[in-house]
């Protein structure tokens, strides 16, 4: 290509990378030693007070990290493409622009959200900053990696009919995407703009086809009527149905930790009970864990769950934000059965039966009253405030049969929810970039499409790169979940850079369209909307960047 000079070889590109990811790592190595002095006692451990104080570098660290471990799964990615003999043109200017901009990042600051930077001064490791830069195969990336004549090309070979490959190298994942890709490009893209406006629920016949497939089973062991695949496949799965629209993927959410509760702490007859009827579609759950004015500080939570003298449970106190809540069966529910225990150890879980609503009548069940949330988007289940007045569990709801496991119990499901919850991101991410990528094919401006316009072709390469990164940052966290191993720090990254990423690729679609992207009846309206969630709730990203670097400081864990 005449715009650059000789380019390396595909073994000379991915060697280069493996060295700037090390120069990466030792960066990061720096910048935790850093903050674990500015924010850890003499003990070693984290104190609160310190914590809160430095609570910029904290995150900072947090940021530092997520991006570290992005560029190594890029690489991971890169190098075994290269292997399948699949590792071509774009495959390679994703890796380039990729290592460009995240590489500068680390040297020049981190962008935490709109108007808040991790900037390697403010952080106290300027001096491993010019470390870093001054490392041969980084400075390789910044001076060749993400320039505007690559960016340009790139989008000019998608334009062409390119694409970036995206086989999981395994056969079977791999049909699992193209099913459901064409399922919810027939079944759901085509309507989602109108539900959405009417604010109308995922039709049931359309919930029914999701459960034939398997939706809500996928990672359920198959003698309880599961597929058994994995969290890997549970992200494909909902990646594809969150392109076509964020309720479509985040239907499977509540299955999710439903399942994964009772299948790790359920009692052998709440597991034969339940996750059949879950698997199948038959019964849809909600979780009802979430108090009005707690939020993420689930220890303060009040409603209260008191044994009866026949055994059952009467629920008394409210909840909010509860999803799906109207047309569900079935409420993994969080109370507190012990006030004499503050904090967490009071808190017990619940499976909790409920009559499922209707238009007319959305909360038919004695002692539960409910309430809808109208909100900006992430419609088609709907939110809700829900009270409890003497709701009766009965005495084989409480999960395991164990008192004040609550907590403990759901914390367990925080990796596979923030895995997923990622992958929902991802699915957002690319349905960004189509609209903004079609609309810059087809809108002509000064007698040439806007994608030739190089600050429009920009936008559409970065929203490109940076979803292929955070794509293959969650596939590896799911990866390490399905091989039993601890991921919450994988997770909370994959969780906190998707989430980023979903929502600047909608902002940055709608200014692609310009005034137009402001009309209603452009997808990209609803997009836009429904994006924004996304780095809210399943923990919002203070709340992630926060876990994630208390987890880096541990002991015994990497960057």
């Amino acid at each position: 290509m005449s715009d650059f000079k000789e380019e390396l070889s595909p073994e000379a590109l991915i060697s280069q990378a493996e060295d700037a990811v090390a120069a990466a790592r030792r960066f990061a190595d720096e910048a935790r030693g850093v903050v674990r002095r500015a924010v850890c006692g003499p003990d070693g451990k984290l104190d609160p007070a310190r914590a809160d104080a430095a609570q910029r570098r904290l995150h900072g660290l947090a940021w530092i990290a997520t991006y570290v471990e992005t560029l190594a799964q890029t690489l991971q990615w890169a190098g075994a493409l290269h292997r399948a003999g699949r590792f071509g043109e774009n495959e390679r200017d994703v890796l380039l622009i990729g290592f460009g901009e995240y590489l500068a990042a680390l040297a020049d600051g981190i962008a935490m959200s709109q108007n808040e930077y991790a900037r390697p001064r403010e952080l106290g490791v300027e001096a491993a900053a010019s470390v870093l830069v001054a490392d041969e195969a980084v400075d390789f990336f910044l001076r060749d990696g993400n320039t505007a004549a690559r960016r340009h090309a790139f989008v000019e070979r998608l334009y062409a009919g390119g694409g970036v490959a995206e086989t999981l190298g395994d056969d079977d994942l791999d049909l699992v995407r193209e099913q459901f890709r064409r399922f919810a490009q027939d079944r759901i893209a085509p309507f989602a703009q109108q539900w959405h406006h009417d604010n109308a629920l995922i039709p049931t016949e359309v919930i029914d086809e999701m459960a034939a497939l398997g939706v809500f089973g996928v990672c359920v062991d198959p003698r309880y009527g599961g597929l058994g695949m994995g969290k890997l496949a549970m992200c494909v799965v909902t990646e594809e149905l969150s392109r076509a629209w964020i309720a479509a993927g985040s239907l499977g959410t509540r299955s999710e930790i439903a399942c994964e509760l009772i299948s790790d702490a359920g009692t052998p007859e709440q597991k034969e009970r339940w996750l059949p009827r879950i698997a199948s579609g038959e019964v849809l759950p909600t979780a009802v864990f979430t108090e009005p004015d707690t939020g993420s500080d689930l220890a303060s939570l009040r409603t209260r769950a008191t044994r009866q003298a026949d055994g059952s449970w009467r629920i008394d106190g409210n909840k909010t934000w509860i999803t799906h809540a109207a047309r569900s069966d079935v409420m993994t529910l969080l109370a507190r059965t012990d006030p004499a225990k503050p904090g967490h150890d009071g808190l017990s879980m619940f499976i909790a039966p409920k009559p499922r609503g209707t238009g007319e009548d959305p909360f038919p069940a004695e002692g539960m009253t409910g309430s809808e949330i109208e909100v900006l988007g992430y419609r088609g289940m709907r939110e809700y405030e829900l009270g409890f007045a003497g709701f009766r569990v009965e005495a084989d709801g409480l999960l395991g049969g164990v008192e004040g496991q609550g907590f403990r119990q759901l914390m367990r499901t925080f990796e596979s929810a923030r895995v997923q919850t990622a992958a929902r991101a991802i699915g957002v991410a690319w349905k960004a970039f189509d609209l903004g990528f079609r609309y810059g094919g087809e809108r002509r401006q000064f007698g040439k499409p806007l994608w030739r316009f190089p600050r429009v072709g920009d936008k559409l390469a970065l929203m490109a790169v940076e979803t292929v990164m955070a794509r293959e940052l969650t596939y590896f966290a799911a990866r390490e979940k399905d091989q039993a191993r601890r991921c919450d720090v994988e997770a909370g990254m994959a969780k906190l850079l998707a989430a980023r990423i979903a929502w600047s690729n909608a902002d940055t679609a709608l200014q692609v369209h310009g005034g137009n992207g402001y009309a209603l009846e452009y997808e990209i309206s609803r997009v836009l909307c429904d994006a924004r969630i996304l780095s809210i709730f399943e923990g919002a990203a203070e709340i992630q960047a926060h876990v994630i670097a208390r987890g880096l400081l541990a002991a015994g864990r990497n960057t």
